[in-house]
Parts: C-alpha cells; structure tokens; sequence
C-alpha cells in the first residue's frame, strides 16, 4: 500500500506521517504544494491513498487534478468547517477537520481498508461549493457506523426516511432499518426535491417506493410501499395538493 501525504505546512505533514504510523500506515512520500504534486504524479503511479489539505500555498488542491488524472482512494484534512466540509459529508467524501482527531483518523482509515469506492467525488462540484457556499449540493450515499463496521447504503436503495422516538431511520427495500445521524428537516435541504417528497412530519419518501395510494380519512391518502409495514405512511390533508403535483 502507498500512501502520499499533500500538505503545504511541513510540522503538520510530519504530525500526520506520526499518527498513520500508529494506524500502521507507512507514508511513502510528503508533498507541500500544488505545483509539487503536479510534477510528481506526472512521474509516478497513482498512490493507493492520498491525505490532502484543500487550502495549498499555491492554490487550491483541486487544481492538482486538473492538470493529472489520479486513481487514488482520498481524505481530505482542512481547517475550514460549515460549507466547505458540508460537500464532502453529502458526497461520502472522506474528510478530517483539523487539528486532526486519532480516533477519526482511525475511522477514515478503516472506511478505506474495508473498500470504500475511489474516483466518485465530482471535484468541480465541489471546488465550486467551497468557493459558493449557497450553491446546493445533494447527497448520494449514506455511511453509517456499525459497530467497528462501516456500511454505504446508496440513495437508489432508500425505500423511505422516518424519524421515530426522537431518531430519523433509512429503511430500505431489502426490508432493513439504519439510524443516521441529523433529522428529516436537514435531509430536506439534502435531497433532491425531484425524486423525493416530505409527506408528513414522519416520512419522506422516493416517487419510486409508490407502490398503491389509497383515499384515507379526512382527505388524506395512504401509501403502499414496497415493503415497509411498521406504520401507515400518510400524506398529511396540507401536503396532499403539492404531492399530487408532484407526482405529476
């Protein structure tokens, strides 16, 4: 395995180089600029994992892959919080803000080793959020924690949200229950209005988990979802007329 560690402050390159070496990661190479790196992947095979500061001395370090094409598992350490780390969080991106936890260096590193996808991220996208941070970005994939376990459900696999005893689930089709982190009013903000819709103050549901909707009570309507069973899903009496226009 090799590991390259982009980072323009020299004392924080060699700190991380320290605390991957208690993960058992051996740093093969430290680069300190965008210009650096550049020169350096045109010469050499991609890393099998690269740890990279956004903000370089020289630039930004999205540029680095403007120039070069790398096929390389990435983490991204930053100082910067709120909008920037929000594009890495809804893509799965890997990220550690600084100064740099052990524990969440260790989990980052697990999520690696137990074969998290490479080349998924769209760095433009994301280049763009960090400078416009109004820009909306929706969310692809969920990661959630499972012990000492990692497990990515796709959003094509998401049958329904639901928050239950102060707690907001993914339920999917293959009749399974995950507690994510956050609520339905941020997912709201995270997922794309088009293919999903807020029904109720419970539920938010995918047009393609509409299996039946039935006439219910008080002017409401019933769904039938594949195969969620738990509660009746009830498109709330004010949200009746968006969801129909929705749906289309």
């Amino acid at each position: 395995m090799t590991t390259v560690i982009i980072e323009d402050e020299k004392p924080a390159a060699r700190l991380l180089q320290r605390k991957l070496a208690k993960q058992n990661i051996h740093v093969d190479v430290m680069l300190h600029s965008v210009q650096e790196a550049i020169e350096w992947f045109q010469e050499n095979k991609s890393p099998d994992l690269i740890f990279l500061d956004i903000q370089l001395s020289d630039g930004l370090s999205f540029e680095i892959f403007e120039k070069v094409q790398v096929s390389s598992a990435m983490i991204f350490t930053t100082a910067y919080d709120e909008y920037a780390l929000k594009a890495f969080k809804l893509n799965s991106i890997d990220y550690l803000l600084k100064p740099i936890d052990e524990d969440e260096l260790a989990v980052a590193v697990q999520k690696y080793q137990q074969g998290a996808q490479r080349n998924q991220m769209n760095f433009d996208q994301i280049r763009n959020l960090f400078l416009n941070p109004n820009q909306k970005i929706t969310r692809t994939r969920f990661t959630i924690r499972m012990g000492n376990r990692l497990k990515v459900i796709n959003l094509e696999d998401v049958e329904c949200f639901y928050s239950e005893n102060k707690g907001t689930y993914i339920h999917t089709f293959d009749n399974r229950d995950f507690l994510i982190d956050g609520t339905l009013e941020n997912l709201e903000h995270e997922l794309s209005e088009t293919d999903f819709f807020r029904i109720s103050r419970k539920f938010i549901i995918p047009m393609r988990s509409v299996k039946e909707i039935i006439l219910f009570s008080n002017s409401r309507l019933k769904l039938i979802l594949p195969t969620y069973k738990e509660d009746d899903v009830i498109v709330s009496r004010e949200k009746v007329s968006e969801f129909k226009t929705w749906l289309g």
